[in-house]
């Protein structure tokens, strides 16, 4: 083994390089204005540090890992173009506030990124919900039929998740947005730098106040994988929701070829693998919160080399949202609903039950003796293997004398336009609530 290889990390934070050229370039710049460098060498340096990352992006860049890292190999580079003029790059910074400039610097990009691809999936449900605006469909606790809802009532729930997603992200920026460049390696620097200056020119909102917080810093990198794996536990959900779905015992949805794929064995399957894998990573990401948590919990100020082990989790965490939200943004628009199915469960007996119920409470008797009432009435119905729909009106009478004609009309359409409050499943407060979901879509684009 060579013990060197222990220590790498440029197979993992070369992605980083973008987010270091351009911190490194500002840098430089201030330097120039403050007269800490001269301009020419200023100058000369942004010139190569953009040959060095054309250099990177065509892939014609010689990496060295004896170098451990993309800042090393950047700098090296630099001074390989320039001798001592590149040398210069690291005046008044270390690697320590370095690495903590381009990890904020990319995070920041990876939120904008991901708050616009959990906006897509948000875009694909309201479709969804537009498109199938009037099916009903069992809704469900304990996984047991419970009342009739309307399916775009059921799929907004999971817009409502989704925007609770996109406003974690939103906040989380706030406090990755702060520029740690000039905090040193622990105290801060002798140079008379420009911090506020630099924080600028980079998009920050401010900077940070405290030079040991600054370097040793990674709340940010909690805060994000907490959101992430919020936001894959939401992912989860709507997955096993889908797998369910799209089995023949439910046969609410078919998903299209592109999401399903077959057996090695057995000819006629089509599994719905890309919705268990979205379940199933959704255990890397919790996971990779773990992760860093244990990595953070026993440090000391300030910097440590185990901070070295912030970035592998992270991206792989970055990697899979963000993936898991393109497979989402393409699977829901292409799902095809069985109205048939759903309707057809819709009307089955037992989910008109606390709607016979809330008829006896409109006719007068209280509520928990209206419960009992149709309970036994459902226990009569499973005793003699039929319905409600299948019963006379006597037989109704027999359970409650307040039951008249009308009971026999209680169908899953009335059911649901019965549940007319804010937030209920009637089909106006769904069309209401659906308009809202299409602002919010527009409110929500970077």
């Amino acid at each position: 083994m060579n013990y060197d290889d222990y220590t790498i990390s440029l197979h993992y934070d070369k992605r980083l390089y973008k987010y270091d050229i351009l911190g490194s370039k500002v840098h430089v710049q201030m330097l120039a204005k403050q007269g800490i460098i001269s301009a020419s060498d200023s100058e000369t340096i942004v010139k190569n540090l953009e040959l060095i990352q054309e250099e990177i992006e065509s892939g014609t860049i010689e990496w060295k890992y004896e170098l451990e890292d993309i800042h090393m190999n950047i700098e090296s580079r630099l001074t390989e173009l320039t001798g001592d003029i590149g040398a210069k790059l690291h005046t008044g910074r270390s690697r320590n506030d370095q690495i903590a400039l381009d990890l904020r610097l990319y995070t920041r990009e990876v939120i904008k990124e991901t708050i616009n691809k959990v906006n897509a999936v948000q875009k694909a449900i309201v479709e969804l919900c537009e498109k199938n605006i009037d099916v009903i469909m069992p809704g469900y606790t304990h996984l047991q039929r419970a009342q009739p809802v309307l399916f775009a009532h059921h799929m907004l729930a999971y817009f409502n998740m989704f925007q609770r997603d996109i406003e974690r992200y939103q906040d989380s920026l706030k406090r990755v947005n702060v520029c740690p460049l000039g905090s040193g390696a622990i105290a801060g620097v002798t140079y008379d730098t420009d911090r506020e200056w630099v924080a600028k020119e980079l998009g920050f909102d401010s900077i940070t106040t405290n030079s040991m917080d600054a370097v040793s810093d990674r709340d940010y990198v909690i805060e994000l994988s907490s959101a992430a794996s919020i936001l894959m536990m939401h992912f989860s959900r709507l997955s096993e929701e889908i797998i369910l779905w799209s089995s023949q015992e439910f046969g609410f949805v078919k998903l299209t070829d592109q999401f399903v794929t077959g057996s090695s064995m057995m000819p006629q399957k089509k599994n719905p693998d890309f919705a268990e894998l979205a379940r199933g990573k959704t255990g890397r990401v919790f996971g990779n919160l773990f992760r860093i948590l244990t990595i953070l919990k026993g440090l000391p100020l300030t910097y440590n080399r185990d901070l070295q082990e912030d970035k592998e989790g992270f991206f792989d965490t970055i990697d899979t949202v963000l993936a898991t939200l393109d497979v989402f943004a393409g699977m829901i628009p292409a799902m095809e609903i069985n109205v048939q199915n759903m309707n057809a469960l819709s009307e089955s007996s037992e989910m008109l039950a606390t709607d016979l119920a809330d008829y006896l409470v409109n006719k007068g008797t209280p509520f928990r003796i209206a419960y009992n009432a149709v309970k036994d009435l459902c226990q009569y119905c499973e005793d003699n293997n039929s319905k409600p729909s299948d019963l006379s009106l006597d037989e109704f009478k027999k359970f409650a004398k307040e039951f008249e004609k009308d009971a026999l009309n209680i169908t899953a359409k009335s059911s649901v336009e019965a549940r007319n409050n804010p937030g209920g499943t009637a089909p106006n407060r769904v069309k209401s609530a659906l308009g809202d979901a299409k602002a919010q879509v527009k409110n929500n684009e970077l």
